[in-house]
């Protein structure tokens, strides 16, 4: 098994990085979390679960929208 492609946090697009970032941002605002530029050591991990958690969930209800035609 070769280490050259382990990391999780890798990216595959590099261009994808700013849009993803700004969901990020946006998707932290809309469930209210304060996350912000720079330093969130003060977030607990229950908070930034949410935000990833939430992201996700959003991108699969969009893929769904999208293979249905809608």
């Amino acid at each position: 098994m070769s280490n050259s492609n382990s990391s999780s946090n890798k990216v595959n697009v590099p261009e994808a990085k700013e849009a993803m970032n700004k969901f990020k941002y946006e998707v932290a605002n809309e469930i209210g979390v304060p996350l912000k530029q720079g330093y969130n050591g003060d977030l607990t991990s229950a908070q930034n679960g949410y935000v990833g958690g939430y992201m996700v969930k959003k991108m699969i209800e969009e893929q769904e929208k999208k293979m249905a035609g809608k």
